[in-house]
């Protein structure tokens, strides 16, 4: 019985653990350049993701960062047309609010981010924002989408809207690159 019991306990606690703690290891590319993006997703508080460039000149260094949350995606695709491959990975903390780290190529010779902004620094766009993003990209366009919450905290549950808002990658100041965001507009889900 007891042999029963812990075989059943071993079982439910790898299952878990393995759902809990899935490694995030992708390439992509453009051509013949992209990226490798690998983070083991240990945790929400503490994680070293890694960006290797692949296809780049030799003067082409990785990127190493921690993080607090865990790599749950990444695309490649070219934001400001130059004809080289840009990067976008989705973090998630744990909390399941989503933060973008970006990365454009300077010529396949090195990197430099690009900056996006935090969602509460718009007070109308992060109106009855909780997280539980999604992303995805299309043609050089980012889209965020969001359910939408009441502004009463002690409601648990979403509204029957969701946000969906549009970024599209600009030169900033400096010149450095950074999404802004250029459409959005409430939904009903059905």
């Amino acid at each position: 019985m007891y042999k029963c019991l812990f075989f059943s306990w071993l079982f439910l606690s790898l299952q878990v653990s393995g759902q809990q703690f899935a490694k995030y290891d992708s390439t992509m590319k453009i051509g013949k350049a992209g990226y490798r993006v690998s983070c083991l997703n240990k945790s929400t508080e503490s994680n070293v993701f890694n960006i290797r460039p692949v296809g780049f000149k030799s003067e082409a260094r990785d990127v190493s960062l921690e993080l607090k949350g865990r790599v749950l995606g990444a695309e490649v695709d070219d934001f400001n047309e130059d004809g080289f491959p840009d990067l976008v990975v989705y973090i998630y903390d744990k909390e399941n609010k989503a933060n973008i780290f970006s990365l454009s190529s300077k010529n396949n010779e090195g990197v430099e981010p690009i900056y996006f902004p935090d969602i509460f620094n718009d007070m109308q766009l992060c109106k009855g924002y909780r997280g539980k993003d999604e992303f995805k990209l299309v043609e050089g366009v980012l889209f965020r989408k969001f359910p939408i919450y009441d502004t009463d905290t002690a409601i648990k549950v979403p509204t029957n809207k969701v946000r969906q808002i549009m970024y599209r990658v600009v030169a900033g100041e400096k010149g450095y690159l950074k999404f802004k965001s250029f459409k959005n507009f409430d939904l009903a889900v059905q």
